[in-house]
């Protein structure tokens, strides 16, 4: 893979113009191809499956009633959850329909209703990350305050987080299971500071999402299985999301300020795909096609691996490194680059 500087210098030589028509040209191949066009039916159809399976847990929940066994229940609405955030996140890209108001109302309903994350913070945050990926001081994906993805970051980390950060590549997937914690929280804060309509909107389902899940663990569960339900649910609803996202970037090339890539580099240098079967589709909502998705975030889930072969042979064709592996693979690279990030903060490459 060619890497970030190299590119950037080759970026730097080339004119603005020149940038952008190769960028431009890709955009015409994949218009032409109908990659863009919306998939309603695909999306209909998903959404059908993912609400019968939510209301099929809850049935199954109310029926077991106290009991144990519901460790299980917990377990499988932990996957409907990470489906219902799947499209959600498809939403905030408006790959389901032309209309902001559509897509935005699908993401209401899919995030705030169901799931419990305000969808307009969400949207927010995802956009920056989208326009400076694995950038160090512009992507809040890699600005987090208990781990670091570079070494600046990991000498800027004091007292208990610079522990965490000596052994972070031990602590990485333990870590995401407080990640739907982490959103919940992070979503209720961004909707008390706010203000409006639709903010008001975004309160009164997070609400009703919040009165029902609590009002089912009352009276259905007794107080301790209910606290482990919850401890069990959302912390492997945390863990599958991040599990989810984290093959994306991590352990990819990073960004500086100063460092100047063209849209077309920044999106394919710093992403990673996966390889795999539409099983790895379906597991990974489509975010395993990470190039593609980031090149064309409007693309509908469906099109990205229609995509896929046309965006890797002009990669290949225009010398841009396009990174692919598997899914182990992928967790691998993560890990041993936050290893590599976090050797200089342990005492024995201290004391080295």
């Amino acid at each position: 893979m060619v890497s970030i500087d190299q590119e950037s210098a080759a970026g730097r030589t080339s004119s603005g113009r020149g940038r952008w028509s190769e960028y431009t040209r890709l955009t015409r191949e994949i218009k032409q191809a109908g990659l863009l066009d919306r998939r309603r039916g695909w999306y209909a159809a998903k959404i059908g499956v993912n609400l019968a399976l939510l209301v099929g847990g809850c049935a199954v929940f109310a029926v077991v009633g106290e009991s144990w066994w519901q460790l299980v229940t917990a377990a499988y609405l932990a996957v409907v959850f990470t489906q219902i955030a799947f499209v959600g996140h498809d939403a905030g890209h408006r790959q389901l329909f032309r209309s902001r108001r559509a897509n935005d109302l699908v993401g209401l309903i899919h995030a705030n209703l169901l799931i419990g994350v305000s969808f307009d913070w969400w949207v927010g945050k995802h956009n920056r990350h989208h326009s400076n990926p694995n950038h160090e001081d512009l992507d809040p994906d890699i600005s987090i305050t208990a781990l670091a993805f570079t070494a600046d970051q990991a000498n800027s980390k004091h007292g208990l987080v610079r522990m965490i950060a000596r052994y972070q590549a031990y602590l990485f997937f333990p870590l995401l299971l407080l990640e739907a914690a982490h959103l919940h929280l992070a979503s209720i804060k961004a909707i008390v500071r706010s203000r409006g309509q639709a903010d008001t909107v975004e309160a009164l389902l997070f609400l009703v999402h919040a009165a029902g899940y609590v009002t089912a663990l009352v009276l259905v569960l007794s107080p301790l299985q209910a606290v482990v339900f919850v401890l069990v649910q959302q912390g492997l609803f945390g863990l599958y999301l991040g599990c989810s996202f984290a093959p994306n970037h991590k352990g990819m090339p990073t960004l500086a300020e100063g460092e100047e890539l063209d849209f077309l580099r920044r999106q394919v240098l710093t992403s990673r795909n996966v390889r795999g079967s539409r099983f790895v589709d379906f597991l990974l909502g489509g975010l395993n096609y990470q190039i593609e998705h980031h090149l064309f975030p409007s693309m509908p889930r469906p099109n990205l691996h229609r995509a896929q072969p046309l965006i890797r042979a002009f990669c290949q064709q225009h010398d841009i490194g396009y990174t692919e592996t598997t899914m182990f693979g992928s967790y691998a690279q993560a890990v041993r680059h936050l290893h590599t990030v976090g050797a200089p903060l342990r005492p024995a490459a201290a004391a080295d």
